[in-house]
């Protein structure tokens, strides 16, 4: 009893001066972890003295290469881009999600990533999956459209990573096509349902149209988190008017479409309409989803990136 009582007390007492000096601790222990973490930050560490110089990425490596994103950039911001007779790379539906866009899971035999680890050396037994590769843009370049899922409306609703090559009427893989159209000057575009880009919010489903030559996306909406990494990325977010989309305006999939904008941002407005054109001499009109002043400035710069490099050398 005398024992069941000492235990009461002493643990009444412990918790009484927990309650008075926990916050002192607490408060002595920020400081001193507060003033060390600033020390670290001016003079580095020891960890930071071993590397006596910078090292390049390995060329071979199929898991990290040097990404293009900086490549032939100005100090100047390039201004606001417009679409010019571009084609539809690929029509999709509704409820697009990231994983449609970029797959995480296994690379499949047959696609273009795979042919690509093929002609570095990797077995198929070491081709891993996309997301263990995402260090490398020359995969995920080529793993951008390949989900073996996706339906593209101009194969009349075949399902795989495939689309038509509008010039020469050829079925190709997305990345081919987009690589055939990068090579010949032409910008591409994406068509799209309601709710492009769902799912998680992953950014290579924005680096990766990026990187085939993606300029523009009109969709009947977007989940919220892609239409701003698209924008950071430098791709045009479109929005068709309510009732409105592909079919319903006419349109054949074929056309070549035409985005005129100013050159000068400031004389876009963040949620303004514009014009599209067609080669048929059929027009509508989108919203262009630029939601904030902070989103048109990184398009000038053709993306957030470059943007905070440009800021950086200021």
């Amino acid at each position: 009893m005398v024992r069941l009582s000492i235990s009461r007390i002493s643990g009444h007492l412990h918790k009484k001066l927990q309650r008075l000096f926990g916050p002192v601790c607490y408060l002595i222990c920020s400081k001193v972890l507060m003033r060390l973490s600033r020390r670290a930050i001016l003079h580095g560490t020891s960890f930071q003295y071993q590397w006596t110089s910078l090292h390049s990425c390995d060329p071979s490596s199929t898991y990290i290469h040097e990404p293009p994103y900086f490549k032939n950039m100005t100090v100047d911001p390039p201004g606001a881009h417009g679409v010019k007779d571009a084609y539809c790379l690929l029509n999709l539906g509704d409820f697009i999600t990231t994983d449609h866009i970029s797959p995480a899971g296994s690379i499949y035999k047959d696609s273009p990533a795979a042919k690509f680890l093929r002609e570095h050396g990797v077995d198929r037994k070491n081709f891993n999956s996309y997301g263990s590769r995402r260090g490398n843009d020359e995969v995920l370049a080529r793993g951008t459209f390949a989900n073996i899922r996706l339906v593209n409306k101009l194969l009349n609703g075949e399902v795989g990573p495939k689309t038509i090559h509008i010039p020469t009427g050829e079925k190709l893989s997305v990345f081919d096509a987009a690589m055939r159209y990068k090579a010949a000057g032409h910008d591409p575009i994406v068509l799209a349902g309601a709710d492009y880009g769902s799912g998680s919010s992953r950014d290579w489903a924005a680096k990766g149209p990026m990187l085939l030559g993606v300029k523009a996306v009109i969709a009947k909406s977007f989940e919220r988190i892609h239409r701003s990494n698209l924008v950071g990325m430098g791709i045009i977010p479109l929005c068709f008017k309510s009732g409105q989309f592909v079919y319903t305006l006419g349109l054949t999939d074929y056309e070549r479409y035409t985005i005129d904008l100013p050159r000068k941002i400031g004389e876009i407005r963040p949620g303004q309409e514009v014009i599209v054109k067609t080669d048929t001499g059929k027009s509508f009109t989108c919203i262009m989803r630029f939601n904030t002043e902070a989103e048109l400035a990184y398009f000038s710069h053709g993306g957030i990136l470059p943007c905070v490099i440009r800021n950086l050398i200021k």
